[in-house]
């Protein structure tokens, strides 16, 4: 009988073989020099790079990667080198996978898979990884003898929030069994070829080098941060060949287990290598070994409920009600009242039901009271944002915008199976009652659908209420408050980062201001936002404190001693790499560029988002470079040491469509400058540096008469 041993490195061998073969037959089809890259991403081939530090630009450039990955099979029978073996499978199944990109071909386009994961998806992740509303990560290979059986482990995992990478048959198993899939649900089919895993490879060794500031070249500390801080497993399903078991091996070697559904005996390896026959089992037993704890939702209602459901898109065919705020009234409030006032958990509908012929469109005002003794009117908006995600965690609901401008759609589907509008308010009672227990004692829910009554509510109560808390927030200046916040979410991902939260600058992630700060510190007072006495004051301009320093030190545990602000070029603020945007100078229009992750273009730098965020995440402070939230570029604070907004001179025209309205508002402020934003360049104008300057100065860019940005 075949030992593990011989499985992996026949399969390593194997891989190396074909490897070979498809860089020699690439090299005379392309020729050496033909260019290759996966797309949208600054990390090349990013297995060989991370664990290397070699950049293959070219075709040609792989041939001496060959020769890296022969030397990883030394057929020696011990586990640190079958291990390598392992290692050199996802090596040789990257390479077969970047040549099929190779000359810039998609060959995913219409395989039923996505293939490569782009860097921009990757960073968007990082949040609800860090938050723990993804808690993990399963990849899920082979093909099951039960297709029913595999596909109930899988919505499983849904139903847990996990990310869940598909390969092979299992994808059209599951497709067959009615799985939703797709990045929107987080059940991502990648490629129906073995080799395909190594897309779920990269993103865990790219999540290393874009959070972890782990240094391109450093295996061992590039497998250390995968098996401490990337919480991933594998189940292999079907019958196991030389192949997958190597691929296991390298899958191993991460710190990923491995469990298979077949009877492998005295192959198994206690904590690696698994075998559970017991389908029911797999996934409890997954979550286990990875340590991956799942704080269990349990909603009385008809359809699913998870974070994975978030993305649904349900088109107006699929709809069965909707609610749009464009021609029916509505809001979201929720407002506090004494506790007296309330009957816990009383859910009432005030008016129609959806029920009847589709499209049903009704209005609707959620209309929340709550009450508890440590109950604050700032946590009213903190905890009327959060409706938005948890309708959008129904399975069959989705949810846009907020307050008075909102749609909501109910699917066909979910109605069919009983949903109905008491449904949502008792989800939105559960939720408050989890997530704000220790400042909400009692809830009650109002969902009003009756057109002059939710017409009355918006105008009498909801209106006003929003307008007095934008008046509030818009006269909340750093100066104003003797306290900002520490934020240490992204510290599971990026050990050294640490974002100081202020009224006039929120989180680079653009998901926690200051009020979210401090409401969150209110509700767990040991949890990652902690307040910083405002004291001593340093330096004025560019914004250092002594509070703030000792702060950060201590929440980065030494690694970063001083921070800035206000400045973006000295000791500026640590960067953890899921921010919503890069600030980098352009010296020749002594300015700043701004560009969002969703940009995929070139900019006047000369580099992608990606190769800009490549220079400024993991932790570290990098001068001259700054992450940042969407919002924060309409602040006053925003470089304000270099001379602020005015000082912003290209951007992507969706980026700068998005922040016009704000960023013209503060630029008349602090300037008197009318319409700034039209003087700021985008890629629809120019993305070459001459050409940019020439439009800058037909339209006299105060950032030219500024003196020089160094």
């Amino acid at each position: 009988m075949a030992t593990l041993f011989d499985l992996i490195y026949g399969g390593a061998n194997a891989v190396a073989g074909l490897t070979e073969g498809a860089v020699s037959a690439a090299v005379t089809k392309y020729g050496a020099d033909s260019k290759l890259a996966f797309p949208d991403t600054a990390y090349f081939l990013p297995t060989i790079y991370a664990a290397t530090g070699v950049k293959v630009k070219t075709v040609g450039d792989l041939t001496a990667c060959v020769g890296v990955l022969k030397s990883l099979i030394s057929n020696q029978p011990e586990l640190g080198d079958a291990l390598n073996a392992g290692l050199a499978t996802a090596v040789g199944a990257e390479i077969i996978e970047a040549l099929k990109y190779a000359p810039g071909s998609n060959p995913y386009e219409n395989e039923g898979g996505i293939g490569f994961v782009p860097d921009p998806i990757i960073r968007s992740l990082g949040v609800p990884l860090v938050t723990g509303d993804i808690p993990g990560v399963a990849v899920v290979l082979g093909q099951a003898d039960d297709p029913a059986k595999v596909a109930a482990i899988i919505k499983d995992y849904q139903t847990k929030g996990l990310l869940t990478f598909l390969i092979g048959g299992v994808i059209d198993q599951a497709a067959a069994e009615n799985v939703k899939m797709g990045l929107d649900y987080r059940v991502v089919p990648l490629g129906h070829d073995v080799t395909a895993v190594t897309h779920v490879v990269t993103v865990a060794i790219r999540a290393a080098l874009i959070f972890g500031n782990i240094t391109p070249g450093d295996l061992g500390g590039l497998l250390a941060y995968t098996k401490e801080r990337v919480p991933a497993f594998v189940n292999a399903f079907g019958a196991l060949n030389e192949v997958i078991v190597a691929a296991g091996a390298g899958a191993i070697a991460l710190g990923f287990p491995v469990i298979v559904d077949s009877d492998i005996g005295d192959l198994q390896v206690p904590g690696a290598l698994v075998s559970v026959t017991d389908h029911e089992k797999i996934a409890a037993t997954s979550l286990e070994l990875r340590n991956i704890k799942v704080k269990a939702k349990e909603i009385n209602i008809c359809v699913g409920f998870a974070s994975a459901f978030e993305g649904e898109i349900i088109k107006k065919a699929d709809t069965q009600a909707e609610f749009y705020t464009g021609s029916v009234p509505g809001c979201e409030l929720v407002v506090s009242r004494d506790v007296k006032e309330l009957e816990d958990h009383k859910i009432t509908v005030i008016g129609p039901e959806i029920d009847g012929e589709p499209i049903v469109e009704l209005a609707l005002a959620t209309y929340v009271e709550v009450g508890g003794s440590k109950m604050q009117s700032d946590f009213e908006p903190v905890i009327e944002r959060k409706i938005h995600h948890w309708l959008n965690y129904i399975d069959g609901v989705m949810h846009t915008g907020q307050r008075n401008q909102f749609r909501i759609r109910i699917s066909r589907e979910a109605y069919a199976a009983g949903l109905r509008l008491k449904d949502l308010g008792e989800v939105i009672y559960h939720e408050i009652m989890d997530e704000f227990d220790s400042v909400v004692d009692k809830c009650q829910v109002t969902l009003i659908t009756e057109p002059a009554q939710a017409k009355q509510i918006l105008e009498t109560e909801a209106l006003p209420r929003y307008r007095a808390r934008d008046d509030r927030l818009a006269a909340m200046t750093d100066e104003s408050v003797d306290t900002f916040y520490t934020c240490i979410l992204c510290q599971s991902f990026a050990p050294s980062h640490c974002c100081v939260v202020t009224p006039e600058r929120l989180g680079l992630c653009g998901a926690v201001s200051w009020l979210d700060a401090k409401a969150t510190y209110q509700l767990t007072p040991t949890g990652p936002n902690q307040p910083i006495a405002k004291e001593g004051l340093i330096d004025e301009r560019t914004g250092v404190y002594a509070s703030v320093n000792e702060a950060v030190s201590g929440a980065t545990h030494g690694a970063v001693d001083e921070v800035t602000l206000y400045s973006i070029l000295e000791n500026p603020m640590t960067s953890c790499g899921c921010f919503e945007c890069i600030c980098g100078i352009m010296p020749e229009a002594k300015g700043v560029i701004v560009v969002n992750r969703e940009y995929s273009g070139s900019t006047p730098s000369g580099m992608t988002f990606g190769e800009l965020a490549s220079m400024t995440g993991g932790g570290v402070q990098t001068p001259g470079f700054m992450g940042h939230g969407r919002h924060f570029i309409a602040s006053k604070k925003f470089a304000s040491a270099e001379g602020g907004v005015a000082r912003i001179v290209w951007m992507p025209k969706e980026l700068k469509d998005d922040v016009a309205e704000r960023l013209n508002k503060t630029a008349k402020e602090l300037y008197g400058i009318e319409n700034f934003a039209d003087m700021i360049c985008d890629e629809t104008i120019a993305t070459d540096s001459e050409e940019v300057l020439a439009f800058l100065t037909e339209k006299g860019h105060p950032a030219l008469g500024m003196d020089e940005i160094m």
